[in-house]
């Protein structure tokens, strides 16, 4: 009798643990995939701001329509990108066109001094923290979650129950480098 408690224990105790474990992991993914969703947010506030930007910029500088079709190439590239590393290779190439923007909008001082044009940079500028803050954020999450999907001995529980590590969102190679804007 004292065998069939002792064994009826063991049972509770592994079947608790194991719920814990699963719970644990649902947790992590859950956190993960908000932080992707705050990312996401972040970068549709960014693509929405372009087209006000580019066309601010229009009206000044009309004949550079190789600059705008790139800006608007770039951000449906971006807009139509799916998982961590499409989209950071996309948001890049929108960051580079974005720059080609603003090198042609420092031609034109009555642009620049425009109150319009000034208003969307800095929107800009705080959307570009914003995203960078939520990029933080998801690789952090990410972090400990694939943690908890590599360690002993939450690995087992999800091997078993189908978790797999989550890509981290890192800036493609040539963004690494240190930033230089200038407006």
């Amino acid at each position: 009798m004292k065998t069939l408690i002792v064994v009826l224990v063991l049972v509770v105790v592994a079947v608790v643990l194991l719920v814990s474990l699963y719970n644990k992991l649902v947790r992590g993914r859950n956190a993960v995939d908000n932080a992707w969703a705050q990312i996401d947010v972040q970068l549709r506030r960014r693509h929405d701001l372009v087209p006000n930007l580019v066309e601010t910029v229009k009206g000044y500088a009309a004949h550079e329509r190789g600059t705008f079709e790139s800006v608007a190439a770039a951000r449906t590239a971006a807009m139509t990108a799916t998982g961590p590393a499409q989209q950071a290779a996309a948001e890049s190439r929108l960051t580079n066109a974005l720059k080609s923007l603003f090198a042609v909008a420092e031609a034109y001082p009555q642009l620049q001094a425009g109150r319009n044009f000034a208003e969307l940079q800095a929107e800009l500028s705080d959307t570009e923290n914003r995203i960078a803050y939520s990029r933080q954020y998801y690789n952090d999450a990410v972090l400990t979650y694939n943690n908890s999907v590599q360690t002993v001995p939450t690995n087992i529980v999800a091997g078993m129950t189908g978790f797999s590590t989550r890509e981290f969102f890192t800036a493609p190679d040539e963004e690494r480098g240190p930033v230089q804007v200038r407006f």
